[in-house]
């Protein structure tokens, strides 16, 4: 688990997120000068054992109750299958709304057009861009047997690229992760879209 703080001085509020997504919420803390709020992170590979995410988060909420005033969970649902709300429920806390951090970048109603318009949409954020090899094409085994490509990704028909920036070298991880997939490669300029929304109105 990882700290990281917006900027030095009192923290009375807690952001609980994923690995994946700290460096953006960091950002927003930063350009909104939400120094009152904290940012501790839980490893990203969560998200390839969601099953795990709810009692990851239940613990850090356990820990960390006393030293705050107050703690929020930056997960959306990601993959728990209702099993992380019920945890939150049970602490008393509360999350942003969502099914997962695609749906938070590109927003909700664009989310759903997206889905909308092509079911077979693979994702990648500027973070899952620059860690495609590590989290995606050798955590599903892809490098020692890329013949499961077709088994992994024979339904999906284009890889959209959620871009939190315009990182010109990001950009070409996301279009080389299309290239290995066999996926039509599609970019979308999103920003920090719920999120900053989110933190900005607490």
């Amino acid at each position: 688990m990882t700290s990281i703080s917006s900027e030095t001085g009192q923290h009375t509020t807690l952001l609980i997120t994923c690995g994946a997504i700290a460096r953006e919420i960091v950002a927003i803390l930063k350009q909104n000068s939400l120094d009152f709020m904290k940012v501790e992170c839980l490893p990203a590979h969560l998200h390839n054992t969601p099953q795990q995410i709810p009692q990851a988060v239940r613990a850090k909420i356990q820990q960390s109750r006393d030293k705050f005033d107050r703690i929020i969970v930056l997960y959306a649902d990601c993959g728990t299958g209702g099993k992380l709300d019920a945890v939150l429920e049970e602490e008393g806390v509360e999350r942003i709304a969502g099914a997962h951090c695609y749906e938070l970048f590109a927003g909700h109603d664009a989310f759903a057009d997206i889905m909308d318009t092509e079911v077979g949409t693979f994702f990648l954020t500027d973070f899952l861009a620059q860690h495609f090899d590590r989290l995606v094409w050798k955590g599903l085994g892809l490098d020692k047997n890329p013949r499961l490509v077709r088994a992994y990704f024979g339904n999906y028909t284009r890889l959209l690229y959620l871009a939190q920036s315009d990182n010109p070298k990001i950009h070409r991880n996301a279009e080389q992760a299309a290239e290995k997939l066999g996926l039509r490669f599609e970019i979308r300029y999103t920003g920090y879209g719920c999120y900053k929304t989110f933190l900005s109105s607490i």
